[in-house]
């Protein structure tokens, strides 16, 4: 089967969750501790296998290129400065991946950013990762469901279970049979709990035929005015059955103001460097010791 060369990152959408931080910067630059968030995703799509990755991104996110681009004058001062270690890390950054742009010119959904990648992918299969979920486990997420579209031909999108009471925050799936990549038979946007036919969420990460290109196309605008994703994957499905991926590992939802906090604490206490210092101070704060009389 054919070998998934190509990417998509949109990293359109205004951040107004995070207001005023994201008021003169991308939510996607925001960092966990020193790196920023959309350079997870980069890092996961390239430990895939992917060689070429289009970020949909909108009005002020020059950021997002000047990150990935060549820093001259920031490589020549720690050059001069003999700061090897910290030259070797930014020179890394530029050379992740082949990375090109495009702007998503009104904020009409998920869907409309998938299609403004068109030209890009053409028509080889191709992967989306969106920028707010960071999944982490031994094997990358989207590595695994590369390797079985390589398999099996089929579009592949992963699913994590998420409490009742919040699938109306997802679209949600509902599944045909056991495994760890169980057939789809349905996909709803965002519906209420007592509507929801499962509590299995899509968290990310899609492999997709470049069939449903021409099903974005046609795609009337959905809930919000926008065009949904999960509206044209639905229509896919009825004609080239998909598959689901039970993601085994962790994911943070960094769109989400607690689930920043939370993955930025994770991501701590993961490193030599802070581990320590972050559980004596979380003790600290957990378990204040009494004042002294």
């Amino acid at each position: 089967m054919t070998h998934i060369r190509k990417a998509i990152i949109p990293a359109g959408g205004l951040g107004t969750r995070f207001l005023p931080a994201t008021k003169a910067q991308p939510k996607e630059m925001m960092p966990l501790i020193d790196k920023p968030a959309i350079q997870y995703i980069v890092e996961e799509a390239v430990a895939s296998g992917i060689e070429s990755i289009m970020i949909v991104s909108g009005r002020n996110k020059r950021a997002i290129e000047d990150h990935f681009d060549k820093s001259v004058e920031l490589e020549a001062e720690l050059e001069e400065r003999g700061n090897e270690e910290m030259l070797e890390l930014v020179r890394g950054i530029s050379k992740l991946a082949d990375i090109v742009y495009v702007r998503q010119r009104e904020p009409l959904g998920l869907g409309h950013a998938v299609l403004c990648a068109r030209s890009f992918i053409g028509s080889e299969p191709f992967a989306v990762l969106l920028g707010d979920d960071i999944l982490r486990s031994e094997q990358p997420c989207l590595g695994e469901m590369m390797n079985y579209y390589r398999d099996t031909g089929s579009s592949v999108i992963s699913v994590m279970e998420v409490p009742w009471d919040q699938t109306h925050k997802y679209g949600i799936v509902d599944l045909e049979g056991d495994g760890l990549f169980p057939r789809i038979r349905n996909l709803v946007e965002k519906p209420a709990p007592g509507e929801a036919p499962s509590n299995w969420a899509v968290v990310g990460r899609y492999v997709l035929d470049p069939a449903i290109f021409r099903l974005l196309e046609r795609a009337e605008p959905g809930k919000g005015g926008e065009i949904q994703l999960t509206d044209s994957l639905q229509k896919l499905n009825s004609v080239l059955p998909m598959h689901a991926y039970k993601f085994q590992g962790r994911r943070h939802d960094v769109g989400d103001k607690l689930g920043f906090v939370q993955a930025t604490i994770d991501m701590a206490l993961e490193r030599d460097d802070l581990a320590e210092a972050v559980r004596d101070y979380m003790r600290s704060k957990l378990h204040p010791e009494p004042a002294a009389t």
